[in-house]
């Protein structure tokens, strides 16, 4: 307890962060609260850590402060609040009501100033102060009394400063933080500095000279290049010293008495927790001692007042000895189930391990120069008597592969399983899941730190593990999402053989293209300049070529590919550009960018793929992305030609479902129309264009049926008619009587889509065929655009989702028939629907038959799916058979 310590907060910086980290969130009214949320358990927590005797928050009020009659540009780079976050403001006062803390507010100041008034008022009653912020301007008020703690990354790690921190970090004193931001500038806040100074010579400058007004006295001594930047620039280097500047003195009504805390209204607290849903700090509010009798609600009481959130602390023992060894073991195999945390590199193996048994402490074994305890490690991993637990298991078998240790029984993967209860989340990491979950802040670094997370782990599988059987997704993740964690994995480690020298002679292709197609532009635009450059490409095509203007950025004209797209009718050059382009990005992504990222001792790309990435379910890649090889294009296409077999011998197979997401909607929909073209076997989009177009199948032509089929995707997706014109590049009100013509020759897609908009507004979440969750927070926002973004998630996740699901199915059943029968074929990538198989060619026609059957049959739907096989010498030449 520190009676002599103040904690003043930043309201609107701390409220800001914890929207961005959290994902929308909303109570069963429709109540957006993410932002409300982080904000009162990030609250708790400081609280909670320092126990202070005062307490006071300080916002913005109002759009406009004194310094925009100095600059009318300041912070005019900011974007508008999001309509999702406005209304959590009233709601974070509401909080800061119940916790009985006072805020404070001031027409034409900003919180800043709010602040800087508060510490010097409490500085000057010797108190120490702490400034809750994430706002670096605040490090001004750092002094020997005051220390700023900066919201680091998202709302859960902080960074302390005080004056030695600040020195540390910036080279200057906390004083002259304004007089860095006065030569550097502040683009956050659009406070324009001194073109061409950046923050290091800016720190050099007021070392060796103290301020900004100094170095303008002293500018004849400066170098002739500073001088040349400074000159003419006297003005605006002190106005943006003056516009960094927090004032200490403002007209604010405060008496520090009303700061001092003893405390939350409890009941005010649980009432305003129960209606924001906040379940999880409603569970330990009730479960806290109440205070007997309102004189012993003191500062005192503070711990049992709140929820707590203290850093959890568990405790761990480091294993030298082989008695400890062999108990360990002992342990580990009669719990039945263990918790690991693996400390190491993908390159060079483990390095050390936490194993947390059930009731037990936390056990540290480093394998260093011990061959005992790597072999504890391979012993538990491949005891299939064991149950373990992971936070990220593809991670650790990455690691454990390098010691030639196996990993069976995994039995939960903490990570996977905060995925698919909230698919939307921005990141999965285990600080911030412990804190939804588990209400529990874990320790930042150390040994400490990493006991602690084994020990979340293992409760994190039981809590996790109860939510998702509350919400029917057990079966899908215990026989799906698991599952699938070791067959990507097994797919990462295997890799995909490229043809490097092939790679080479693309690259030498590509290039050669470039340098024609520049020289062609260069004639057209009548001069040479660099055409990977924005502002110079504006130039040309609007100030030289006087091309019209459709949009501008705050740099200068916009040439994005909407643009360009837009302009291509108006002069040949454009369409040379935007093919430019695209060789361009052929060229450095791919052809060179591919062949950077071959392994040196496996020869083969390690593509990433990642389970916990996309709202839908589906699988993403990265490094390289694998799945965004552009194949509209032939250049593109061609790409596919380095993606060899593993050895002489072998060939590529590739299976690809037919139209999945059509079939899918067929059989949610259950339209008539779908459901017959599927069963006989039709083309769909020759059938939609038939019903659309009203003429019969035979003289359905090939745009008829491009345009089809663009309405049949397109309306997968949502899309409007405003949408389907431009694609099709047809007028809105022809694209308009499309899709009606669409609507009403096929009613069930219509039913279809009203009925799951309705159904998702009414319980505020879509599932897929095997019950996977989306939640959509977005539908009952106020702002019309996102309001629309959910409902087009609310038609397409179920379709798009289930999709997902039955391919990660197929891929299940795949790896299971694969191991059974001791194949040599192996399955290496998966992009979008298609899997592709590295086999030899003596299981060719097993392997065809496995796939097809596991992908065909493994879910059963109303229509039949449907794969189509290709065969080659790479992924490119593979050829239907």
């Amino acid at each position: 307890m520190s009676l002599d310590t103040m904690i003043v907060i930043d309201g609107n910086s701390l409220i800001h962060r914890a929207f961005h980290a959290i994902p929308l969130l909303s109570n069963s009214q429709g109540v957006i609260t993410n932002a409300v949320y982080g904000f009162t358990t990030m609250l708790l927590k400081i609280l909670n850590e320092q126990q202070p005797g005062l307490v006071a928050v300080a916002f913005d009020k109002g759009k406009t402060t004194f310094r925009h009659q100095d600059y009318a540009a300041y912070k005019g780079t900011r974007k508008a609040t999001p309509d999702e976050l406005r209304p959590q403001f009233i709601l974070a006062r509401d909080v800061l009501k119940a916790m009985r803390i006072p805020y404070y507010e001031l027409e034409n100041y900003e919180a800043d100033d709010l602040i800087g008034t508060i510490v010097s008022k409490a500085e000057a009653t010797g108190l120490n102060v702490l400034i809750l912020t994430g706002d670096r301007d605040a490090l001004q008020l750092v002094s020997p009394k005051t220390k700023v703690m900066l919201t680091r990354k998202g709302i859960t790690e902080l960074e302390v400063f005080d004056e030695g921190k600040v020195w540390d970090k910036y080279g200057v004193t906390p004083a002259q933080i304004i007089d860095l931001k006065g030569l550097q500038g502040d683009p956050s806040d659009n406070i324009p500095g001194v073109p061409g100074i950046g923050e290091k010579t800016a720190a050099t400058l007021i070392k060796e000279y103290g301020s900004v007004e100094e170095i303008l006295n002293q500018l004849d001594n400066l170098s002739p290049r500073l001088q040349k930047l400074l000159r003419g620039k006297e003005e605006i280097a002190l106005l943006s010293k003056k516009l960094a500047t927090i004032l200490r003195d403002v007209p604010l009504d405060l008496d520090l008495a009303d700061c001092s805390w003893h405390g939350p209204d409890q009941q005010k607290l649980l009432e305003l927790f129960k209606e924001l849903e906040f379940k999880s700090l409603i569970k330990q509010l009730t479960s806290a001692p109440a205070p007997k009798t309102a004189k012993e609600t003191t500062s005192n009481k503070l711990a049992s007042n709140l929820p707590e959130l203290a850093t959890y602390q568990v405790g761990f023992q480091t294993v030298t000895s082989q008695e400890d060894r062999d108990e360990l073991l002992v342990q580990s195999s009669h719990s039945g189930k263990v918790a690991l945390i693996l400390e190491g590199t993908r390159g060079q193996g483990v390095d050390a391990f936490y194993l947390a048994v059930p009731g037990k402490d936390v056990y540290l074994l480093r394998l260093t120069g011990s061959r005992d305890n790597l072999n504890i490690l391979r012993a538990i991993c491949e005891n299939k008597a064991i149950k373990k637990v992971f936070h990220d298991a593809k991670d650790a078998i990455w690691l454990l592969q390098q010691h030639d240790i196996s990993l069976h029984n995994l039995f939960f993967d903490t990570m996977v399983a905060a995925y698919l209860l909230n698919p939307t989340a921005t990141n999965y990491d285990l600080n911030d899941i412990a804190l939804e979950y588990l209400n529990i802040v874990l320790p930042a670094e150390g040994e400490t730190a990493q006991a602690a997370r084994a020990e979340a782990i293992l409760r994190l599988s039981e809590v996790l593990y109860e939510k998702l059987v509350q919400r029917s997704e057990d079966r899908l993740y215990q026989e799906l999402e698991l599952p699938l964690v070791q067959i990507l994995a097994e797919m990462e480690l295997a890799g995909v053989a490229v043809d490097k020298q092939g790679l080479k002679d693309m690259s030498a292709e590509l290039q050669q293209a470039i340098e024609v197609l520049s020289a062609k532009i260069y004639e057209l635009a009548g001069e040479t300049f660099n055409l990977n450059s924005p502002k110079q490409l504006g130039q040309i095509l609007f100030d030289k070529l006087k091309l019209p203007v459709y949009k501008k950025t705050k740099t200068g004209y916009s040439t994005d590919a909407e643009v360009l797209e837009k302009l291509a009718e108006e002069h040949e050059i454009v369409a040379l550009i935007l093919e430019y382009r695209q060789l361009a990005k052929l060229k450095s992504t791919y052809a060179d960018g591919l062949a950077a990222l071959v392994d040196a001792k496996t020869g083969r790309l390690h593509s990433t793929f990642h389970q916990t990435v996309t709202a839908t379910g589906r699988l993403s890649s990265a490094e390289p992305n694998l799945q965004n090889i552009p194949i509209r294009l032939e250049s593109g296409r061609r790409i596919r030609k380095v993606f060899v077999p593993r050895q002489k011998g072998n060939l590529i197979l590739t299976a690809d479902y037919s139209q999945i997401e059509l079939r899918i909607l067929a059989h949610m929909s259950q339209d008539s129309n779908f459901l017959e073209a599927f069963r006989l076997g039709q083309d769909i989009h020759t059938r939609t264009a038939s019903e659309v177009f009203g003429v019969p199948l035979e003289l359905v032509t090939s745009e008829m049926r491009s345009r089809a089929k663009a309405v049949n995707f397109g309306i997968v997706y949502g899309i409007s008619d405003f949408g389907l014109a431009r694609d099709l590049k047809v007028s809105r009100q022809e694209a308009k009587k499309y899709i009606e013509n669409y609507f009403a020759r096929c009613p069930g897609i219509r039913s279809y889509i009203d009925r799951v908009i309705s159904e998702a507004k009414a319980q505020g979440y879509v599932s897929t065929l095997l019950n996977r969750r989306r939640y959509l927070p977005e539908l009952y926002s106020k702002n019309f655009n996102i309001r629309n973004f959910g409902e087009r998630a609310a038609m397409n996740t179920p379709i798009q989702g289930s999709a997902a699901d039955i391919i990660k199915l197929a891929m299940v059943k795949i790896s299971k028939e694969l191991k059974l029968r001791q194949m040599q074929a192996q399955m290496i990538l998966q992009v979008h629907d298609e899997l592709i198989f590295d086999t030899p060619e003596s299981e060719v026609e097993e392997l065809i038959a496995l796939v097809r059957d596991c992908m065909e049959n493994a879910l059963k739907l109303d229509v039949p799916l449907e794969v189509d096989i290709k065969l080659g010498l790479n992924w490119y030449e593979a050829k239907p058979i």
